[in-house]
């Protein structure tokens, strides 16, 4: 379809899209209190006013950013056909799906957003309920991965690799070596991978308690 075939909902869907592409490049450029609703409409070639029609407000704007790198960065992440490992073996998988979504632009975004929202309520008022929707939705993916392991486990599994993944995330930003995030990367695979695999073997083992629930 050509520019000047657009539909409104198009025309629309652009200009939402320009704003939080813009605002995550602002983010991990200029940080968060150097990042300006201005300075945001400016890269995104899109006048205050206008801006104005999708999102309320910074904070707004702020949150739906990051949704809408997180959803971008999962969807690039899509498994390729093919077979699939089972049980413990997909764990790695899974682990490595996580580290994928939770690091790169999106920590450097999320990360600037946090701290900023401890200060600023409207900020956390608005990223928080972001943020659980995306861990839900994170959640059900490696759930995916790994069918064949109980709930209980998928989740507490899930929550123990992203606070790694982001604590790791972190030390990427602060100039932390590659080679040992690696390293810690795969032993924490090989202590997840051990540990399922240990329980099943076991089945008078303990399960964990029930799931590990986001506050």
């Amino acid at each position: 379809m050509t520019r000047g075939h657009r539909t409104q909902a198009q025309r629309r869907e652009q200009t939402r899209t320009a704003l939080l592409d813009a605002t995550i490049d602002c983010l991990v450029e200029l940080g968060y209190a150097r990042t300006s609703v201005q300075e945001i409409c400016s890269r995104a070639g899109v006048s205050k006013g206008a801006a104005q029609h999708h999102f309320p407000d910074k904070a707004a704007l702020m949150a739906a950013a990051v949704e809408h790198l997180t959803t971008r960065r999962m969807a690039a992440l899509a498994e390729s056909p093919g077979s699939r490992p089972s049980g413990a073996d997909a764990i790695p998988a899974a682990i490595d799906l996580l580290w994928a979504g939770y690091s790169g632009t999106l920590a450097t975004a999320a990360t600037e957003l946090w701290v900023a929202a401890r200060t600023d309520p409207a900020l956390r008022a608005a990223i928080r309920p972001v943020d659980r929707a995306l861990g839900r939705a994170a959640l059900q993916r490696v759930a995916g991965l790994v069918p064949d392991l109980p709930a209980e486990e998928v989740e507490a599994l899930f929550w123990l690799t992203v606070n790694l993944t982001r604590g790791l995330a972190l030390d990427a930003e602060l100039g932390g070596a590659p080679a040992r995030r690696k390293r810690l990367l795969e032993e924490w695979k090989r202590i997840a991978v051990a540990e399922i695999t240990d329980r099943g073997n076991d089945p008078a083992r303990p399960a964990p308690g029930r799931p590990v629930t986001r506050d």
